[in-house]
């Protein structure tokens, strides 16, 4: 009895022994080797903290325009818990498809949600109700209007369930108030900007590019609470400010942005192409005021056009045709190879040492003419002649790298193309020479002809003026990361923004006369490419672009223009793009305050100018010409913007018209009589009024018979007894200047 007595004690003692140990053993572990996991998780307790979000930065125009803006916002929430509870289904569904737009289906679904988690079944709601759901609608946030709608019908629900008192008076409606990326232009700009998603992911354009930067760094507020998570009293409280995101300002000019888009809405409407891309820029910074691409998207509703994202002003490769041009010819005057007056046979072309014969558009040429009016028609043997004859292969590619292409602008967008340039023979160099076989963007192409408008510099393209930190008040302009390159002389520059400038002002010849401007002096070049589908040429497609500057003596503007597949078959550079040029450029240069020079006979519009303090009427009177060289005479019209004719082959002026003194038209070019030989040949006359031709064949000293009135629809020479007489037949309306237009237009690369 004793003996088991001592045996049970014992028994109890060792066990309260072994718990002892167990629990100091415990005890040690918790509060010596786990003592810091313990303490973190007690902390982490009592210890919350409040996220404070960083304001997204601002995108404004160069004059401080808003762009893209953080704007109060609303996400819309149901309870289906509480909506079943209270029989309102019908209700809510019914009001929020009013004023959300989104489908009955998928609201009736929200609304009526339930788990599948059998664990989150609760015995107050055996059918497994949730209690709240997110109506993701227009991005998933709705803007301040919408939401009073939503307010007002959770009140109008509230005041019905009031009149049951078996219910409650909640509607099941929830507004949680949010900040949303707004876009207060909708699609102005809109390859340019990018859009932020419905979740805050930045997706495409400058919101993407510049995203950690525009974000910032969100705050926090981190303090001690209770149970009940109400903060303790004399709480340590940290405060970590939020980092607000960088503001920045653009190069691009919203209301040029405007014009831009506005043309191309209207010739988009009408050739109905697959694409558009238009840039405008200051040529001599460089500063993209204006970059635009169709068809386009809305930001604010962006997940309505997911095709339409993509940006074709930097990211696009296509073939330039003609508007590539501007490269051989300005290196062909660098070098002195060629000068305005110098003959060439047109037509057609053999390249050496092949078979291979290239050709104008006009297979039959147009006789042997100048390259000054090569270049007004869009000649490509003229420009074989200039780039593979003259140049040659390497210093032809020496000016095409030095003038952009093949490599990338730099330009602070993102997703910018290149296309590296190689001419492995003789074919591949003759055809480059007039933008056939080459691959170029759009941006690499309106870098190049400012380098033409500003004096042969090219400039690293831009479309960030300058960043502004809210948090430290600091701004930092742009910095170019490229040093300007002088790729031709101020003087060749020149020279080739005047043969350019004849491309335009010359309205009989030049493939780009519906670019001119009444009072500006435009220059510019047409360009028609077929185009090539995996590797082919398809002849029924093509690119057609116009890429130009004004005014020529002091550029303040250059503009390219790019239709792709226009759905008219005879559409061209000339036809199609130039009008769109055309407007965007004397839009943009009457609100940028640039003075019009007009003539003294232009009409109305002229006297209607006196009345406006920012043109300039200035009397254009024809210079003083006879006992000039022939260069000579070029140089000083060439310089004022005069398109002009030479008859004959002689080296100086014998005679002129209109004579010295003479009021000029805009538009209206001067012959030069170079000899007297009553064998040269006579110029093509179609398209003038009766009064201009007589006066130039009377200068030739010939004799004129004529047939109607207007405007010269036919010439035919007539021998008789030795002497050349000109029957002129004409036509009240300008029926061969309509005609030529057909022609011209399609008088270019193929």
């Amino acid at each position: 009895m004793v003996k088991r007595i001592k045996l049970r004690t014992l028994l109890i003692g060792g066990f309260i022994t072994l718990l002892f140990a167990i629990l100091i053993t415990r005890v040690f572990f918790i509060q010596v080797v786990d003592g810091d996991v313990w303490h973190d998780r007690a902390v982490a307790k009592w210890s919350k903290q409040d996220k404070i979000a960083a304001t997204r930065g601002t995108i404004t125009d160069r004059n401080g325009e808003a762009l893209a803006i953080d704007a109060p916002a609303y996400t819309v929430t149901v309870n289906p818990l509480v909506i079943h509870e209270n029989g309102i289904e019908d209700e809510v569904v019914a009001g929020l498809q009013r004023i959300l737009g989104k489908d009955e289906a998928e609201l009736r679904k929200l609304v009526t949600a339930k788990t599948t988690d059998p664990e989150k079944i609760k015995p107050n709601n055996k059918e497994g109700y949730l209690t709240s759901r997110e109506v993701r609608t227009e991005g998933l946030r709705i803007n301040q209007e919408k939401r009073d709608q939503v307010a007002l019908l959770i009140q109008e629900i509230k005041d019905e369930l009031k009149k049951d008192k078996t219910k409650i008076a909640d509607a099941g409606i929830g507004l949680i108030k949010e900040q949303k990326r707004y876009y207060p232009n909708n699609s102005l700009a809109a390859h340019v900007i990018g859009f932020v998603d419905r979740d805050g992911k930045a997706i495409s354009g400058l919101e993407a590019s510049l995203n950690k930067e525009l974000e910032g760094k969100e705050g926090s507020i981190n303090y001690q609470s209770d149970g009940q998570l109400d903060k303790l009293p004399n709480a340590n409280e940290v405060y970590v400010p939020a980092v607000n995101g960088t503001n920045f300002k653009l190069t691009i000019d919203d209301t040029i942005q405007y014009y831009i888009e506005d043309a191309m809405k209207e010739a988009f409407a009408k050739y109905n192409p697959i694409s558009m891309t238009v840039i405008a820029a200051d040529p001599n910074t460089m500063e993209i005021l204006g970059m635009a691409n169709m068809p386009t998207f809305n930001p604010n509703s962006y997940w309505e056009t997911p095709d339409n994202y993509r940006n074709l002003a930097v990211s696009a490769l296509y073939e330039p045709g003609s508007t590539f041009k501007i490269v051989t010819l300005a290196g062909a005057i660098e070098e002195k190879l060629v000068k305005p007056t110098d003959k060439y046979l047109s037509g057609g072309i053999k390249i050496k040492g092949t078979k291979t014969v290239l050709h104008d558009k006009k297979h039959a040429g147009w006789g042997t003419i100048s390259y000054l009016e090569g270049v007004k028609r869009s000649s490509n043997v003229a420009f074989v002649k200039m780039g593979f004859e003259m140049l040659g292969k390497e210093r032809l590619l020496n000016y095409i790298n030095n003038f952009g292409f093949g490599k990338k602008t730099g330009i602070d967008m993102p997703g910018e193309a290149s296309w590296a340039i190689n001419l492995p023979g003789n074919v591949e160099v003759a055809t480059a020479s007039y933008g056939h076989g080459v691959n170029v963007t759009p941006i690499q192409q309106i870098t190049a002809i400012a380098a033409i408008a500003n004096g042969g510099r090219l400039l690293q393209p831009h479309i960030i003026k300058e960043r502004h930190d809210p948090n430290t008040g600091v701004t930092t302009p742009f910095k170019s990361e490229k040093e300007a390159v002088q790729v031709i002389s101020p003087a060749a520059a020149k020279e080739t923004g005047n043969y350019l400038e004849q491309v335009v002002s010359d309205q009989k010849d030049g493939t780009g006369r519906n670019a001119y401007i009444e009072g500006y002096r435009v220059a510019g070049k047409t360009g028609t490419a077929v185009k090539n589908i995996n590797g082919k040429y398809d002849y029924d497609k093509s690119v057609v672009s116009f890429v130009g500057y004004a005014p020529v003596n002091d550029p303040k503007i250059a503009v390219i223009v790019i239709i792709d597949e226009p759905a008219d078959a005879n559409a061209g550079g000339g036809s199609a793009a130039a009008p769109v040029f055309k407007k965007i450029v004397s839009q943009s240069l009457q609100y940028m305050n640039v003075p019009k020079v007009f003539s003294a006979d232009s009409g109305n519009d002229a006297q209607n100018s006196k009345k406006n303090s920012n043109t300039n009427i200035i009397k254009s009177k024809a210079p003083e010409l006879v006992g000039k060289t022939i260069e000579s005479a070029r140089k000083e019209l060439l310089n004022t913007g005069i398109a002009y004719e030479t008859l004959g082959t002689g080296k100086k002026v014998i005679r002129q018209f209109p004579a010295k003194g003479s009021i000029m038209n805009d538009g209206q070019r001067i012959y030069l009589l170079t000899e007297e030989s009553k064998t040269m040949e006579i110029p093509d006359l179609k398209g003038e009024s009766l009064l201009d031709a007589l006066q130039v064949l009377t200068l030739m000293e010939l004799t004129v018979n004529v047939e109607g009135e207007g405007y010269v629809t036919e010439q035919k020479v007539i021998e008789d007894q030795g002497k050349r007489k000109v029957q002129l037949t004409l036509s009240p309306s300008n029926t061969a200047v309509d005609e030529i237009d057909t022609e011209v237009d399609n008088e270019e690369t193929e």
